[in-house]
């Protein structure tokens, strides 16, 4: 399905290897282009280096931050300000709007690291747990995750993080891409968590059971409720964030993957990546209602703040859909590269940001028109990206061992 198959042989495996366009500024500029010139002298931070916070827990209760005065998002040319390396291997980047970013770094290191919005490791946090301690039994001793995907509480105090596979007594095989709802039981799949970290003290502080191979998560704007989606046995989880109860399993079909909620939280939109549309969920009847057609392995969905457009990623067909949320008419559409993945969106809404796995770029589009702004180069399989509103960069997680953060030129905001 167009996502690679997750073992360590074939990652360890895996080495680390700009197209610019013009910008039009017709506001400013009258229509003129602007050329964009190539980006010069990143600051490179390892991780390995960095000061870590691990042993000093984060002091006082986070708090939501103002998005970065300033021109607009997708104004001006994006230029690469840092890299980051060290023991990552990052599958995602999620911003929390109170100065942190998390990097999920899958079974390949078993940990998530937390960076501040400057890109300085913050604390590495292992994903390994003692469910007994959680009131969870036939686990005993210690078990491990694989951190995949993470979203941040309405409230910003904790992190949900989704876990592709659990290491330990009582926990099946790793999990893979090529997968069976029907055959899962046979082949001798359990059911995964997703754990709930704390940013007062960025540690992990509860987890709840979901499906067989999770993948996205995310929470409703209420905050009421948890929603992961099950690649393997094909449905849709529903977790009480207060409880950390699996309240539902909504059936989805083959491979879904990312989610998208109304601002009203009734309604939730799944990638059904094995076929060629996002499942309609109404999440107070817990049940499909209907289908909007996409386009061919729809992967990632991100909705307009106004909650009137959802935006797709096609990951085979290298192209990104926009759609009228209030019929499932599709408004537009754009090639960004090969292997488009995660869709991240400015807190505005205007600029939409691509990664392209197999083009090892990022695309810069406007949000109205689905207008290319900007392509620049990444490293090899860029394939997670995140827009952080406290300074209005871009991350882009790179799987072979890399985050790259991109600004914009002459941008005012600093972390």
């Amino acid at each position: 399905m167009g996502q690679g198959t997750h073992s360590r042989r074939t990652h360890a495996t895996a080495t680390r290897s700009v197209t610019l366009i013009s910008i039009v500024l017709a506001a400013l500029l009258g229509g003129g282009a602007w050329a964009v010139a190539t980006h010069r002298g990143p600051h490179r931070i390892s991780a390995a280096s960095a000061p870590d916070a691990s042993a000093t827990p984060a002091r006082g209760a986070p708090t939501t931050t103002t998005t970065v005065p300033g021109p607009p998002p997708g104004s001006r040319p994006l230029r690469l300000v840092q890299v980051i390396s060290g023991a990552i291997s990052p599958k995602s980047v999620a911003a929390t709007d109170t100065g942190l970013v998390f990097a999920q770094n899958m079974m390949y290191r078993h940990t998530m690291t937390v960076y501040g919005s400057n890109g300085r490791l913050r604390r590495t946090i292992p994903d390994s747990v003692v469910f007994a301690r959680f009131g969870v039994p036939g686990h005993p001793g210690v078990s491990e995750g694989a951190p995949v995907e993470a979203a941040v509480a309405p409230d910003r105090t904790h992190m949900w993080v989704s876990n592709y596979s659990m290491y330990g007594v009582g926990f099946g095989p790793e999990g893979s891409d090529t997968c069976s709802a029907s055959t899962g039981v046979a082949d001798g799949y359990t059911d995964s968590y997703l754990y709930r970290v704390s940013l007062r003290s960025l540690s992990i502080d509860g987890v709840a059971k979901v499906g067989w191979v999770p993948k996205y998560v995310t929470v409703t704007p209420s905050g009421r409720w948890v929603l992961a989606t099950n690649w393997c046995s094909y449905d849709l989880s529903i977790v009480s964030a207060r409880t950390l109860r699996d309240v539902a399993r909504i059936p989805i079909g083959p491979y879904p993957r990312g989610i998208a909620i109304s601002p009203d939280s009734h309604y939730a939109y799944v990638a059904i990546m094995g076929g060629d549309s996002l499942a309609v969920v109404n999440l107070d009847l817990r049940r499909v209602v209907g289908h909007f057609t996409t386009g061919s392995n729809p992967r990632h969905v991100v909705i307009s703040p106004n909650g009137q457009f959802l935006y797709v990623t096609l990951n085979q067909p290298g192209e990104v859909v926009k759609i009228l949320r209030s019929t499932g008419r599709v408004l537009g559409m754009v090639h960004t590269g090969a292997e488009c993945r995660s869709l991240a969106i400015s807190s505005n809404g205007t600029t939409l940001y691509v990664v392209n796995y197999l083009s090892n770029t990022m695309t810069m589009l406007r949000a109205s028109d689905l207008r290319v702004l900007q392509t620049v180069p990444t490293g090899q399989h860029p394939v997670g990206t995140a827009y952080d509103p406290v300074t209005g960069r871009v991350w882009v997680a790179i799987y072979t061992g890399e985050i790259m953060v991109f600004a914009e030129r002459g941008a005012s905001g600093r972390p």
